[in-house]
């Protein structure tokens, strides 16, 4: 999350009948930091296309049910701008774009249908974000390794945009093959070079993953290829999602039709990637993973980026957003977000001016 400074005017603490009492002075100040909360937020017709050229007036967002004022707005490959650099007021021309990803891949009865005769055709991809891949190398990946080493390493070829990449691997170990990095050469490097392993520590590869992209600045996605259920791990998934939330890290899940027979996996990676703002896919074959990916391309190539600063709230604990349109035109469209997160610990500094020399006595 970015972070602004307030400053504030000292204030001397005191003690009261148990209580309270505060004072100002002149010779130092309060220094609070204070998270910006940074969404992304798909908007979409019934079909599943994408709205484009909607406008920061045409969302509404709350927290807790309090509004917020937006900080900065971006669609798609834009960089984000000030809201001060906008037309004041002036609302988006709402145009529907078909999905080209949509084009190659449905996804019906909780499976990813792809045409034969229809080639991934997705260029304009993921502007100025930093993408962080993790591969299932598991024993549960032993049948079609290879077939899913083509789909990532056609994944990272592919993104035109992104500022930096970074390849992870999990197996009961996790492996920063490679960090990140604007070298493509050196992440597909890292994709051929692993090899199937054992039991399969999931949740907590995701959870060191999540920790790494929240040290960078901007724009962060995380895409998992996993291929079965997690039989090795410390994290619950619940503590995993709730990072990613709070992060404002959207999760994209990508499995196969033989993750699907396993129930508890299956509800554990669309809850998760639903409540981050991503999305959980399960193609029906090994090859069809590159259609997967392009699915999550042309997904993200479309959302708007949108940032704010919390208005005051006296809730520390979980705090639910709420994004919506305005206009009865724009009610029939569907959003995509993240529901919520918990705010970090509140960071106060306190720092004081030189000490003033003191006037003679007589």
């Amino acid at each position: 999350m970015a972070k602004r400074h307030v400053l504030l005017p000292l204030l001397l603490l005191g003690v009261f009948s148990g209580g309270l009492w505060l004072a100002a002075q002149d010779d130092t100040v309060f220094r609070i930091t204070v998270d910006m909360v940074q969404l992304n937020v798909a908007v979409t017709d019934k079909k599943g296309n994408y709205v484009t050229g909607l406008r920061p007036w045409d969302f509404q967002l709350t927290e807790d049910g309090i509004q917020q004022k937006l900080a900065t707005f971006a669609e798609g490959n834009e960089t984000p701008r000030h809201l001060a650099e906008f037309e004041p007021n002036q609302f988006g021309a709402p145009k529907v774009v078909p999905s080209s990803a949509r084009v190659s891949g449905r996804l019906r009865n909780d499976q990813a249908i792809f045409s034969d005769d229809q080639q991934e055709s997705v260029t304009s991809l993921i502007a100025g974000a930093s993408v962080f891949i993790l591969f299932d190398t598991s024993n549960y990946m032993y049948k079609g390794f290879v077939f899913a080493q083509d789909a990532i390493a056609n994944f990272v070829r592919t993104l035109d945009h992104p500022d930096r990449v970074a390849f992870y691997s999990y197996s009961r170990d996790f492996s920063r093959a490679a960090t990140l990095t604007s070298d493509r050469g050196q992440v597909l490097r890292g994709v051929r070079a692993t090899v199937a392993g054992d039991d399969a520590a999931l949740y907590n590869a995701l959870l060191l993953t999540l920790k790494d992209a929240a040290q960078f600045s901007g724009r962060k996605v995380v895409v998992v290829f996993s291929n079965g259920p997690d039989n090795a791990s410390m994290v619950a998934p619940e503590d995993v999602r709730e990072l990613a939330q709070s992060e404002g890290i959207p999760i994209y899940m990508i499995s196969t039709r033989e993750a699907r027979l396993e129930p508890v996996s299956t509800a554990v990676f669309e809850r998760m990637s639903a409540s981050t703002g991503g999305k959980a896919y399960f193609a029906k074959s090994w090859q069809d993973q590159q259609k997967a990916f392009a699915n999550i391309r042309d997904d993200l190539a479309h959302v708007y980026s949108v940032s704010y600063y919390p208005q005051t709230n006296p809730n520390r604990g979980w705090r639910d957003i709420k994004v919506k349109l305005i206009g009865e035109h724009l009610k029939k469209y569907k959003i995509r977000t993240r529901n919520g997160y918990r705010p970090k610990a509140a960071r106060l500094a306190v720092q004081s001016a030189p000490p003033t020399a003191m006037p003679p006595s007589d």
